[in-house]
């Protein structure tokens, strides 16, 4: 079973993450569909992530986005799994659905299957969310499975750093 590779670049945006949480007092959550906890797995590998990072939800299947995240059917429906839309509602859920602060979501296709019209083999869907803003993204990234996960990682970290300043 191959995971993603929790690099060394990874660990030192994870660790700069933590340290902007920490300077601001902050906790952060996530939810994860294509990353599979990849981001979550990024945090803790930090010593002493347990003082800014609160939890994490996997929410691979559309019901567990319902049931854990509150997203509802009709967004899922009208918008698609893979959406900004979906992503805000996702890391909106999981604010609720916490004690953190702020929150970093992620729902793509990672492949090699999956692709729909206008939604390639690639594309993530990201939202970060405090309590009075979440701000989205959709990217395509190129390469396999593993590559396109370890890539929405690293925005994932890269994202919530340029939303914490």
């Amino acid at each position: 079973m191959k995971g993603i590779n929790v690099t060394n670049e990874l660990i030192d945006l994870a660790t700069r993450v933590g340290q902007a949480l920490q300077a601001k007092k902050l906790m952060l959550c996530t939810a994860e569909s294509c990353t599979g906890g990849g981001v979550a797995q990024a945090v803790t590998e930090v010593a002493g992530s347990s003082e800014w990072f609160d939890c994490g939800f996997v929410t691979y299947s559309n019901t567990s986005k319902m049931e854990m995240l509150n997203v509802s059917y009709a967004l899922i429906a009208q918008m698609g799994t893979v959406s900004e839309e979906v992503a805000g509602a996702m890391a909106e859920g999981a604010l609720a659905s916490s004690n953190a602060d702020i929150a970093v979501s992620t729902t793509g296709i990672a492949g090699p299957t999956g692709a729909v019209a206008g939604k390639p083999v690639g594309t993530v869907c990201f939202a970060w969310s405090r309590a009075d803003h979440t701000h989205t993204e959709r990217l395509v990234f190129q390469g396999d499975r593993a590559a396109v996960r370890e890539q929405t990682v690293r925005h994932s970290l890269q994202g919530l750093l340029r939303f914490l300043e």
